[in-house]
């Protein structure tokens, strides 16, 4: 069996699930690689055979997405040139994680097209919504990346095809501690913001992971550090808390991990407040942005001791053997 495997490398969290994803494919049937997107800090340990610049959201630095920029960057006519050249034909099954190439060259060839995603799982109607509705946002999710059939990747199993998160194996197996400190990812902000509104919390000390620095600088009780996956993760792992946005993979593994939890939804990012919705039920603390007037509800929430802890099952590669068992149907002989 051949498989082109599609990844959306917008965000670091689809890349994160295909470094758990794609070794177990691949020793499965034969696998090809494919990402798109500019917007990613991690990089693949394995081989890629598509690379393409795709369509990408640009991260602002208000908190949101900047859509003027993601305009800007936009290249529908290569884009429009990527989708016809890209051989979906010849491949047994293809499957997306949120990438629009492979998932519009199917589209075009009437080929069947499986979306592997947290996406999958935010428009399932029994997945939870934010209150203010977004008939412009949740279209962009339907429409972004169509699909002939959807299994999705929630903080919950809301439905029949929603399965909990894949924690990457490093996060698995890390040693988790309280050192004091609390890890800070939010993209969407300035270094300058973060500095200016985190500053003003006396006696805490973050730890803060940033898009632009190359090298770490401290400031009294501020870090700042370049984005690096294991850093990173050795700093979720003895932090007292974490603070980020309403993403899935890095909010799923704090509350693996165990660790205090605030997310911050990104402006102009239906699914990041669906995320929130969700996150919300579970008693995750919610802010509506980085802002001096939201201080206090930050401060209060430093003060309290409230952590969700949810132990996710390692079933990535049951959940890959259901699915390749029903476009293949050798494939429970092999």
């Amino acid at each position: 069996m051949k498989i082109l495997y599609a990844i959306q490398g917008t965000g670091n969290g689809h890349v994160c699930r295909a470094l758990e994803i794609v070794p177990l494919l691949s020793r499965k049937a034969e696998v090809d690689v494919l990402i798109s997107g500019i917007q990613s800090d991690i990089n693949l340990p394995f081989d890629v055979k598509y690379v393409f610049k795709g369509l990408s959201f640009i991260f602002g630095k208000k908190g949101g997405v900047d859509l003027l920029e993601t305009y800007k960057k936009s290249r529908i006519k290569n884009l429009l040139t990527e989708i016809r050249e890209l051989p979906v034909d010849d491949y047994d099954l293809v499957i997306s994680d949120f990438e629009p190439v492979s998932s519009w060259a199917c589209h075009v060839r009437n080929k069947t097209c499986i979306s592997l995603s947290h996406q999958a799982a935010v428009i399932n109607r029994n997945s939870p919504q934010p209150k203010r509705k977004d008939a412009v946002g949740k279209a962009i999710l339907k429409m972004y990346a169509p699909f002939t059939v959807q299994y999705g990747f929630h903080f919950q199993e809301y439905d029949e095809n929603i399965f909990t998160p894949v924690i990457r194996k490093e996060v698995r197996e890390a040693e988790v501690s309280d050192e004091g400190h609390y890890t800070v990812y939010l993209p969407a902000y300035s270094d300058k913001r973060l500095v200016k509104v985190l500053g003003k919390c006396e006696g805490i000390r973050w730890e803060i992971f940033s898009k632009h620095f190359e090298h770490d600088v401290d400031c009294e009780n501020i870090k700042i550090s370049p984005l690096s996956s294991s850093a990173f993760i050795k700093s979720m792992a003895s932090s007292r808390g974490v603070i980020c946005g309403a993403g899935f993979e890095t909010p799923a593994e704090a509350l693996f991990l165990g660790k205090k939890l605030l997310v911050i939804p990104m402006k102009n990012q239906y699914e990041q407040h669906c995320n929130a919705a969700a996150l919300k039920e579970l008693g995750v603390a919610v802010l509506k942005s980085l802002k001096r007037k939201h201080l206090s509800k930050l401060e209060k929430w430093l003060g309290s001791d409230e952590r969700i802890h949810i132990d996710y099952p390692d079933n990535t590669e049951e959940i890959l053997d259901n699915i390749l068992s029903k476009f293949d149907p050798q494939y429970e002989d092999r």
